[in-house]
């Protein structure tokens, strides 16, 4: 009777209930590529780096800034670009040892609404030629270079939310200190007081919209 019991009871015993694997999650890579840029006030390439530099004016209209507009993309995106101090160079002054400059220069990125994002800063000193990051081709010097030079490089990364799809880059104010210790400042608008480079952007892109039924 035990046997039998045991039996029966391993018979109706309900089987194990399978569950199916969860479905695998598709996982979107983030993408870098080149901001799309419009530089109002472009400087020129750069005779070792070949990047493009653009200056940053100083304003109070986004729309008069460095236009960057975005693609579509979900969640944050990111852009990326390098801040330079903006220095004229001159041999006579290095001649005459009143070569040296302290510079620093504050910036804004805003919404066309002109909603400030963020500010960010780039200060740097010249002191000898190779305190400069690069020469700009185009100008009448020797070796074709311009007068004008990026001066130290400061990586800028600026975190925007989804439903931000244009910014504009706008200078703020330059203080600047000479050989004299005197310093300056400028501030009225159009002025160039620093430049940009190496703009990219980094996001999500947005999925496809839904294919129209015929």
């Amino acid at each position: 009777m035990l046997l039998a019991a045991v039996t029966l009871s391993a018979q109706t015993a309900k089987a194990p209930i399978r569950r199916r694997p969860p479905a695998p999650v598709k996982v979107v890579k983030k993408t870098t590529e080149p901001a799309d840029l419009n530089c109002p006030s472009p400087l020129g390439a750069g005779v070792k780096t070949k990047l493009n530099f653009c200056d940053v004016l100083t304003g109070r209209d986004p729309a008069q800034g460095i236009l960057i507009k975005f693609p579509a993309h979900r969640g944050v995106l990111t852009l990326h670009f390098d801040l330079h101090n903006r220095h004229t160079y001159s041999e006579d002054e290095m001649r005459m040892k009143r070569g040296f400059a302290s510079y620093t220069a504050s910036i804004g990125v805003l919404t066309l609404d002109n909603t400030l994002i963020t500010r960010a800063v780039a200060a740097g000193e010249f002191r000898k030629a190779d305190d400069l990051l690069d020469r700009v081709s185009g100008g009448a010097g020797p070796g074709g270079v311009k007068a004008v030079a990026p001066l130290g490089s400061e990586p800028i990364s600026v975190d925007l939310p989804a439903d931000v799809d244009q910014v504009s880059i706008l200078g703020e104010k330059l203080t600047m200190v000479r050989s004299d210790g005197a310093p300056a400042t400028y501030s009225a608008p159009g002025r160039p007081i620093a430049i940009i480079s190496n703009a990219t952007v980094e996001y999500t892109p947005a999925p496809p919209p839904p294919a129209r039924r015929r």
